[in-house]
C-alpha cells in the first residue's frame, strides 16, 4: 500500500498516535519551506582546516621501539612524542610491526603516523591508565583513567596514516564493567559520580579510577583546538571511542571505527565546534555519531554547546543511531548538517536519532539532513524527548527545546517506523520538515506526541505487504498404541 504526499501539509498532534500511519491525521495548515539554511554550509566549511605540520620524522624505533609483538613501546612512543615537540613539530612514526603500549598522550604540533601494516595494540590492564586524569564521562567532569589517547589544553595535533590502533577491549576485558550488578559493575560509581555532580562538588574532587569501573574512552581530546584524525583504523574501545571534548577546528576524515562493545560510539563531539567528520566508516555497538553537551548540572555549570557539526559522506552501520544528538544536551546543541550518508544493517536501530529529556534541559536546533541514504532501519527519523523517561528523576523541571529539524531527500529502503517525534505537553517538538523523501517498506507506520508542526512535502510512504493469514490447520488424529 503506497500514500504520496506530493504537497506540504502540517500535522499537528497534540496526543499519542501509537503507530497510526501519519496520513490517517488531517491535514491543514501550510507554512513557508523556501528558505535554505545549506547556504550556510560553504562558510561552515570554510571554517574547517586540517593543522599542518613541519616536515621532520621521528621513528618510535630510534627510540627503542620494536614492534615483535611482545615488547613495550610505550616509553619509546612517549620519548619521541616529546621529542618531536620540543623540536617545533613534526610527525613520529610507527612503521610497519606490532607494537604493544600503555597510555599514549599527545602534545602540540605532533602528528602521531601510523603506516600501513603498523598495530598500537593498547594494555588491557586497567592500572596501566593510572593515575587519573582529568576527563568528562557520560558528560560529567571527573578524575578518572586516562583515555588510551589524550591530550589535554594543546593544539596543532594529529593521528594519522592507514595503520591500526587496537584498544583490545573484549568481554573479558573492560566491557564487563558495563554489568548492572556484580563485584566490577561501574553502576555504584555512576549512580555517585551524578550525585555529585548534582550537589556541586567540584570536579577535582570527583576522584575515580581504580575500584570504581567507569571505562576511559579511546580517543579524547580535551579543550583542544585544531586536531585531525585521518586514515587509520580503529578497534575495540573500552567506551566512547572518538571523543572531542571542549574543543574546536577538529576534523574525522577517512577513518575506520569497528567497535562492537556496550557505550561503543563511534564519535562524540561534546561542546565543540566546527566539527568535521566525513569519509568514514562506522560499525559500533552504540551511536554511531552522538553529538552532546554535557549531563545535567554539569553541563548547565559550562553552558558549553557544540556547533557547526558537519557529517558528510560516512557509512554507518550496526549502532543504535546513525547520526544521533543527545542524550546529554544540557550545554544545548545547534546547527548540525548530515548530507550523503549511507546507513544499513538489521541492527541499526534508528537513523536521525534526537534524545533528551526534563532532566537535561538545554536545546537542539537547526538539525539538517539531506541526500541520505538508509537500507534498512528500526525508526528512520526519531525525536524523543521521554528518553530514559523509566530510568531518571523526570520530575525536574528542566524543560529541553527541541526544534527546526529538517529532512530532505531521504530515501529508506525498510523500516519498522518512518518517523516517530514524541515531544512534551509543555514543549512540543518546534517544526520538523520532511521533503523529497521515500520511506518503503514500513512496516508499523509512524508515531506522533506533541509533535508541534510538522510539514511533508513531496513525501512518499510505502507500508510493507501485510502476511496472508495462514490456512487452518487440519485437526491432528493422535494415534495411541491399543
Amino acid at each position: 500500500m503506497t500514500r504520496k504526499i506530493p504537497f506540504a501539509v502540517t500535522l499537528a498532534v497534540v496526543s499519542l498516535l501509537s503507530v497510526l500511519p501519519v496520513w490517517v491525521v488531517a491535514a491543514g495548515g501550510g507554512g513557508s519551506t523556501s528558505d535554505d539554511p545549506w547556504a550556510r554550509l560553504p562558510g561552515i566549511l570554510a571554517r574547517i582546516q586540517p593543522p599542518t605540520f613541519p616536515a621532520r620524522d621521528f621513528s618510535i624505533t630510534d627510540f627503542g621501539g620494536v614492534g615483535d609483538g611482545s615488547t613495550d613501546a610505550t616509553s619509546a612512543l612517549m620519548a619521541a612524542i616529546e621529542a618531536c615537540h620540543a623540536s617545533g613539530g613534526g610527525r613520529v612514526i610507527v612503521p610497519p610491526g606490532e607494537f604493544l603500549t600503555g597510555p599514549v598522550r599527545l602534545l602540540s604540533n605532533v602528528n602521531l603516523h601510523i603506516l600501513a601494516g603498523a598495530t598500537l595494540r593498547f594494555s588491557a590492564d586497567p592500572a596501566r591508565y593510572l593515575p587519573v586524569v582529568f576527563t568528562r564521562w557520560e558528560g560529567v567532569e571527573l578524575m578518572n583513567y586516562a583515555p588510551l589517547v589524550y591530550a589535554f589544553e594543546q593544539k596543532n595535533l594529529a593521528i594519522t596514516g592507514s595503520g591500526t590502533l587496537d584498544g583490545q577491549a573484549d568481554p573479558l576485558h573492560w566491557w564487563p564493567w558495563k554489568a548492572a550488578a556484580g563485584a566490577e559493575s561501574q553502576k555504584p560509581a555512576r549512580t555517585r559520580l551524578f550525585q555529585q555532580a548534582a550537589e556541586g562538588v567540584p570536579p577535582e574532587q570527583r576522584v575515580y579510577g581504580a575500584g570504581h569501573y567507569l571505562r576511559p574512552p579511546f580517543l579524547q581530546v580535551y579543550r583542544c583546538r585544531n586536531v585531525l584524525v585521518e586514515g587509520v583504523t580503529i578497534r575495540n574501545s573500552p567506551f566512547w571511542v572518538i571523543h572531542p571534548v571542549l574543543s574546536s577546528n577538529v576534523i574525522v576524515r577517512r577513518v575506520s571505527v569497528v567497535s562492537p562493545g556496550p557505550n561503543n560510539d563511534g564519535c562524540d563531539p561534546e561542546s565543540s565546534t566546527d566539527v568535521l567528520i566525513e569519509d568514514t566508516l562506522f560499525d559500533t555497538g552504540d551511536d554511531c555519531i552522538a553529538i552532546k553537551s554535557g549531563r545535567n548540572a554539569d553541563g548547565r555549570r559550562l553552558a558549553a554547546p557544540s556547533e557547526r557539526i558537519v557529517v558528510r559522506n560516512c557509512r554507518m552501520r550496526a549502532g543504535h543511531g546513525g547520526v544521533t544528538v543527545g542524550s546529554e544536551v544540557s550545554g544545548g546543541v545547534r546547527d548540525v548538517f548530515a548530507e550523503c550518508n549511507t546507513m544499513s544493517s538489521p541492527d541499526l536501530e534508528r537513523g536521525l536519532r534526537i534524545k533528551t529529556n526534563t532532566a537535561r534541559g538545554g536545546f537542539v536546533e537547526n538539525v539538517f539532513m539531506r541526500d541520505t541514504e538508509i537500507g534498512e532501519v528500526g525508526s528512520a527519523i526519531d525525536i524523543d524527548m521521554l528518553y530514559q523517561v523509566m530510568d531518571e528523576d523526570l520530575s525536574r523541571t528542566f524543560i529541553p527545546v527541541v526544534r527546526n529539524v529538517r529532512v530532505e531527500g531521504l530515501t529508506v529502503g525498510r523500516a519498522a517506523v518512518a518517523f516517530s517525534i514524541l515531544g512534551l505537553e509543555v514543549s512540543p517538538v518546534g517544526g520538523v520538515v520532511i521533503r523529497d523523501s521515500v520511506f518503503r517498506n514500513v512496516s508499523r507506520g509512524s508515531r506522533l506526541a506533541n509533535a508541534g508542526r510538522v510539514v511533508l512535502e513531496n513525501v512518499t510512504l510505502d507500508l510493507a505487504p501485510v502476511p496472508a493469514p495462514s490456512p487452518p490447520q487440519a485437526p491432528v488424529t493422535r494415534l495411541t498404541p491399543r
